[in-house]
């Protein structure tokens, strides 16, 4: 297996929750790459809470490549690649890891921009059970914000809350009736992950909630800083 990766890294659950797997398998994560797209709706990448994701990286003592894209369809897997050559250059990165957990879109281009560099691709998350996977978090240690939501039947209510077992079991049932991804795969909604057990400082955020439509909602992030984990 590969040793030197690097992690696609949103600062979302699925990103944060592919890099801790990796330093499970025992690989060491060189950087974490983050691709910032200017577009709302990008096709490769998550957009809410992105720069908050250098915050991250200072409390999870990794470098960062955070690398600006325009959001359009094509165009952000060409910096992509040029995100990933960095990281071969500086890092001498042998593999990438990502959090795809549904998304064929999105995993086969990685894969195609990967293998023309000759890295290989870890997927950790690819079609694992998508309730058991939300339960798992929680009980691994992650505290996770949602940021946004943007579907029919995903409560505005969650939006701002930090996900415990509770809430999870209420986001699960919804999904059975609503017919939504429980792991908001689809982009039903965007997380950010404010503690895990790698972060050597958690992350503190104030902001306000913003209603943009009848389904769609945003946690406007107003401030952000890390704080001890442990105050004595």
């Amino acid at each position: 297996m590969s040793r030197r990766v690097a992690a696609l890294f949103s600062g979302g659950k699925d990103s944060t929750y592919s890099l801790h797997w990796a330093i499970l398998q025992g690989m060491e994560v060189s950087c974490l790459i983050t691709i910032s797209p200017r577009a709302r709706d990008s096709w490769m990448f998550h957009r809410p809470g992105l720069e908050i994701s250098r915050l991250q990286a200072q409390a999870l003592r990794i470098p960062q490549i955070f690398m600006k894209s325009s959001g359009v369809k094509e165009e952000e897997l060409r910096d992509l690649k040029k995100a990933l050559e960095k990281a071969i250059d500086d890092y001498g990165i042998e593999a990438i890891v990502v959090g795809a957990l549904l998304s064929d879109y999105q995993r086969m281009r990685v894969v195609l921009v990967a293998e023309e560099l000759g890295l290989k691709v870890f997927a950790p998350l690819w079609r694992i059970n998508q309730e058991k996977y939300m339960r798992d978090l929680i009980r691994s240690g992650f505290k996770i914000l949602v940021v946004s939501i943007s579907a029919y039947g995903v409560p505005k209510s969650i939006v701002g809350k930090v996900l415990d077992e509770k809430l999870v079991e209420y986001i699960i049932n919804r999904a059975k009736s609503y017919k939504f991804n429980p792991a908001f795969e689809g982009g039903e909604a965007e997380t950010l992950v404010l503690d895990a057990p790698l972060f050597r400082e958690r992350l503190v955020v104030e902001g306000k909630v913003v209603e943009l439509s009848e389904f769609e909602a945003e946690f406007i992030i107003e401030r952000a800083w890390l704080e001890p984990k442990f105050k004595h």
